[in-house]
């Protein structure tokens, strides 16, 4: 089924570039990327371990080929093309799940195109996301937990799979239950013992990996004068602000997990429908479960909700509406007179359902035009405009930072924006603060931040426009700073 690539890649290669407009996580991990290849650490700053760091291990491991490829565009426009290998290994385990839980070719195929062709899928796969890695490495646990072979090598792999997607993007861990519900179901009863204590050492084995590396730097507890893996961890569970109750109207959750419905209301609403039928099914349950219990943490009250987290949802909800179709018509006799007109009637339901929507979005997708001011002002950093940039002190956002190191702006002197106030080693690097800044590239992310950050605040009201990109809410300004000021 590898030719059914062709399409799911080429819909999320093309106009990648100018759509959707970068979100500045993507920036980030590009950035943090560029460090590991270079030497420079697990990330342009103190790293303060906000997300185990496999993901952009593997996306510097792949970003040379695009970096090669696309040598004059923009980075974050290197690190999608480079994402597109993730999405190729996503889509080709979808089949290999679907085909091990029992579905027919057809099914497993219906599977990777109601995945590869979702529009959600399309806008945020585009996307430079942890979450892309670690679904990747989920659906290969899943895969090696249903091997027909059942060899104990398979189950410690798949234990070493799961470790590799939760050091990818932590959040994934929820899926545990339902791995190991599927190891249950695809082990022998004479050796499911020995399959549990392997699938066990792999992945307690490779996670161990992170808290050690924290251990041996001295940052796995909390204490003065340095950050630490526990004290980040209670941050990430209790700290942080979160987005409201997804059933309550007018939530931050609640508009986003609106929107998702919009794009694709076949998949995210059939295939939730799907997910409690497939309970009832022994070979779908494992995929049904994986589905509500990401719902299920979605739904709780109170809890943050990034706009990624669907990303590790769409592959199971998939899984599950083509597993419940196949099961539908599996209940029919193979030669039984309705079971043609059933699959036919599946089919149109499907075109009838999604059709005009998909068509819409994927027109969308194809031809919007949203990025041009991060292109005109990634030009501006290689225009030479600032005489001397190596000794030039610039903030940018996630997104731009890559792009003005490789413009020849040193990275110690390249700042990312939320780090002017939050890093300490950033601001004993300023000796006179905001007037040891030159440059401010005012994106619409940064300028989202202005009232949070006091140094950036300070640097907007002493500093003037001498450039501007696109109008409105989404332009980039050059600001210079004026040093004679206040």
């Amino acid at each position: 089924m590898t030719f059914l690539l062709i399409p799911v890649l080429a819909l999320r290669a093309w106009n990648m570039g100018n759509y959707p407009f970068p979100n500045d996580d993507e920036g980030t991990y590009l950035a943090q990327a560029w460090a590991v290849g270079h030497g420079k650490g697990l990330a342009h700053y103190t790293y303060w371990y906000d997300h185990p760091p496999f993901g952009w291990i593997q996306l510097a491991a792949l970003s040379w080929l695009p970096a090669a490829l696309l040598p004059d565009s923009p980075a974050f426009v290197q690190g999608r093309a480079a994402m597109l290998v993730v999405v190729a290994g996503t889509a080709l385990l979808v089949h290999a799940v679907a085909r091990r839980t029992g579905m027919s070719r057809g099914a497993a195929a219906s599977a990777m195109l109601l995945f590869g062709l979702s529009p959600l899928a399309i806008s945020l796969q585009r996307q430079i996301y942890l979450d892309g890695f670690a679904t990747l490495w989920a659906l290969a646990a899943f895969a090696l937990a249903l091997s027909p072979r059942r060899h104990l090598w398979h189950h410690i792999a798949a234990g070493a799979a799961f470790a590799a997607a939760v050091l990818s993007k932590e959040t994934i861990a929820v899926l545990l239950p339902a791995l190991l519900l599927t190891l249950w179901q695809g082990s022998h009863p004479r050796t499911r013992t020995f399959s549990f204590a392997g699938f066990g050492s792999g992945l307690v084995l490779t996670v161990l990996f992170y808290p050690l590396y924290a251990l041996l730097k001295g940052e796995l507890l909390p204490g003065p004068g340095h950050v630490s893996l526990l004290g980040t961890i209670r941050f990430q569970l209790g700290g942080r602000e979160g987005s409201g109750w997804v059933l309550q109207a007018g939530t931050d959750a609640n508009t986003l997990v609106d929107g998702w419905i919009s794009s694709d209301p076949l998949l995210l609403a059939g295939g939730c429908a799907a997910a409690v039928a497939g309970l009832f099914v022994r070979r779908l349950r494992p995929v049904a479960l994986a589905v509500v219990v990401l719902v299920l943490v979605a739904l709780r009250p109170g809890g943050y909700l990034p706009q990624m987290y669907v990303v590790q949802l769409l592959p199971f909800l998939a899984l599950a509406l083509a597993g419940a179709a196949h099961a539908l018509v599996g209940a029919l006799p193979e030669r039984h007179v309705w079971r043609l007109p059933a699959i036919a009637a599946l089919l149109a339901a499907v075109v009838l359902a999604a059709g005009p929507g998909h068509v819409r979005q994927g027109r969308h997708a194809l031809t919007a035009t949203q990025n041009d001011v991060y292109r005109q002002a990634a030009a501006w950093l290689h225009a030479g405009h600032v005489q001397d940039v190596s000794r030039a002190r610039v903030v940018t956002d996630g997104v731009l930072w890559l792009d003005a190191v490789d413009a020849g702006f040193r990275p110690g002197r390249v700042i990312w924006h939320y780090k002017l106030d939050q890093d300490p080693a950033v601001a004993r690097s300023l000796s006179r603060g905001w007037r040891d800044i030159d440059y401010v590239l005012s994106t619409p992310a940064l300028r989202g931040e202005r009232d949070n950050l006091p140094t950036l605040r300070t640097l907007f009201a002493h500093s003037e426009a001498v450039a501007t990109f696109g109008e409105g809410g989404g332009r980039i300004e050059v600001l210079k700073v004026m040093k004679g000021d206040g």
